[in-house]
């Protein structure tokens, strides 16, 4: 699964269940069919435009990388 970032954020002050993991990128994802998705970013930070692939999904999260 492929895409595009169409919005990014970093989060500093995660819920309960997440504050070990903070702070992390999230951001929403306009796939190539149109629709989008909310999703977690794993490795380098990305921006607005970037393309990003799906590397996995985990507890009904997807999770995107910059695609290189």
């Amino acid at each position: 699964m492929r895409g595009v970032v169409y919005t990014e954020t970093v989060v500093h002050a995660a819920p309960a269940e997440f504050e070990a993991e903070a702070p992390y990128q999230i951001a929403i994802v306009a796939l190539e069919d149109g629709s989008r998705v909310t999703a977690r970013i794993e490795g380098s930070r990305v921006s607005i435009g970037d393309p990003v692939v799906k590397v996995k999904s985990q507890d009904g999260v997807f999770y995107f990388r910059r695609e290189e």
